[in-house]
């Protein structure tokens, strides 16, 4: 049941270097009601989280707690004001007790000013009853399990006599049993008449705990209304923008396979050149499988912490996983690492080129040059010419636009920077390319190349795993697409089955099946 209006944002702006990370962004969080945050990458969720929690001023605008005008300067003055913001274990401390942690800051005195610690352990019990957790509150927090550091987190911050507390994917490392607690301990704050701003990706959560959702997209509100009714594909659609069209009745399964069946298309008959078999880390994959050919070019998608650059990473040797393993070209890879996946055949160009990818102090040939220099040398001397032909060579494949192969690569476009990434896996010869977001902030110019460029790759017989976002940029490229959902495979879609409204279907799976076999 909904109450009073507890915290109103109004055409609230905020922007960095130029950039509006919020245009406008209008919410109205209600006592007694518990109010979903969603939005791709990028669309402005932890922006907003941080004006309403003081970490940042908006702008523009204007926020009203309580019914008057507010502008907290720090976190620490919204808390004062009974604002509790719960990220995951931030601001807890492992090597204080769970008591010490639950009431850090406000610890309970006594005479002297001296800290009364029976009454601070018999409070600490008290208050993680009532949220299901029986610990013993003397222990050091760093003993106990993440899904109780997490509980103890929530628990401190409604002990606070917060009106209004924001959950920042509070159940992204939760055991199911401890889920359980989570939805207990969100329902007892409803009932508590307390505002609840929860900010997940997971769609079960949201279905299972919220009253109403905002959607942002690109900084701005595309959409507020109460979460019942509303159907998760076209919840799908609002994140990305993308058309919604509603099934007629009756028109059958809504993804290329149904639950733990196999899509209508015949897959390729070539041998695959990379199969990854049961992919498995807790609280990131679950089980995933998938077999890649040469010549093809297959998406992997999904929403945000699907897993879709973790199966790239783990594919690539740069994440361990728990179970499961990779074959190259029939070989199984014992022991895979970046250093075995390399030598293998295998590149992965990563999302975040800047901190995982071009070096921006180095120049355009140095970059290009980085991975290919084991080979480009004899003896340990690296041959100038060599590297020169090389870098050349892809510079104007690519179509690398620099004053020279000396100049930075910071001072290159975002187009351009990619491509100088995409240069150097290419000089390696590898026969199997893993793209995350290849096209992900770069003009459209950029993107139109980069498309063709993936089309090339394929047509010379490289195998190219496609993660995006761009459900067009899926549909246009790949031959076929296993849509992710919370770690685990939900579709597999082969030609012509391969449409934006399957892709979305599959993104909002609510129960993923078991995985689908390549």
């Amino acid at each position: 049941m909904s109450g009073g209006i507890v915290l109103q944002a109004v055409g609230v702006l905020k922007a960095f270097s130029g950039v509006r990370a919020l245009d406008h962004v209008t919410l109205t969080l209600r006592g007694g009601e518990v109010h979903a945050l969603v939005g791709g990458n990028g669309a402005g969720k932890s922006t907003l989280v941080k004006v309403l929690s003081g970490v940042y001023r908006a702008d523009g605008g204007e926020l009203r707690y309580l019914g008057e005008p507010v502008s907290f300067g720090s976190p620490a003055e919204a808390r004062r004001a009974g604002i509790a913001t719960v990220h995951q274990e931030a601001g807890l401390v492992p090597t204080m007790s769970v008591a010490r942690n639950l009431f850090l800051g406000r610890e309970p005195r006594g005479r002297f000013g001296l800290i009364d610690f029976a009454r601070m352990h018999a409070e600490a019990e008290r208050v993680l009853s009532g949220y299901g957790v029986r610990v013993d509150v003397r222990r050091p927090l760093g003993a106990l399990g993440a899904g109780t550091r997490q509980m103890i987190a929530l628990a401190r911050a409604a002990s606070a006599d917060a009106r209004l507390v924001v959950m920042d994917e509070p159940a992204s490392s939760l055991e199911p049993a401890e889920l359980e607690m989570l939805f207990a301990a969100v329902a007892r704050l409803r009932e508590e008449g307390r505002a609840v701003l929860y900010v997940s990706h997971r769609l079960e959560e949201l279905y299972r705990t919220c009253d109403r959702v905002t959607v942002l997209r690109d900084g701005r509100v595309v959409h507020t209304g109460p979460l019942a009714g509303l159907d998760r594909v076209r919840l799908v659609s609002l994140m990305l923008g993308r058309p919604y069209r509603p099934r007629p009745a009756g028109a059958g399964q809504d993804a290329g396979t149904g639950p733990g069946g196999e899509s209508g298309s015949d897959a390729p008959a070539d041998p695959p050149i990379l199969e990854a078999k049961g992919l498995t880390r807790k609280h990131v994959l679950s089980g995933v499988s998938l077999a890649l050919r040469g010549g093809e070019v297959l998406g992997l998608g999904g929403l945000i912490g699907a897993g879709r650059s973790e199966t790239a990473r783990a594919i690539a040797g740069a994440m361990r996983v728990d179970a499961g393993q990779v074959t190259v070209a029939g070989t199984p890879v014992r022991r895979w690492s970046i250093k075995g996946a390399i030598r293998a055949g295998v590149g992965l160009v990563p999302e975040n080129r800047v901190t995982e990818g071009v070096v921006p102090t180095l120049s355009v040939r140095d970059n290009i040059a980085l991975a290919a220099l084991p080979r480009l040398s004899r003896a340990g001397i690296v041959s100038d010419e060599r590297v020169d032909r090389i870098v050349a060579t892809f510079m104007r494949r690519l179509g690398i636009k620099a004053t020279s192969p000396r100049q930075r690569v910071g001072e290159l476009s975002g187009g351009n920077q990619q491509k100088v990434l995409l240069a150097r896996w290419l000089a390696m010869n590898p026969r199997i390319l893993l793209l995350d977001e290849p096209t992900r902030g770069v003009d459209v110019a950029a993107r139109a190349q980069m498309r063709e460029l993936i089309d090339e790759l394929a047509v010379d017989g490289l195998a190219v795993l496609l993660i995006s976002s761009d459900l067009g940029e899926l549909v246009e490229n790949c031959d076929r697409v296993v849509v992710l959902h919370d770690g685990a495979i939900t579709g597999e879609l082969i030609g012509p089955e391969v449409t934006e409204e399957r892709i979305m279907a599959a993104m909002a799976a609510a129960a993923p099946p078991d995985p689908v076999g390549a």
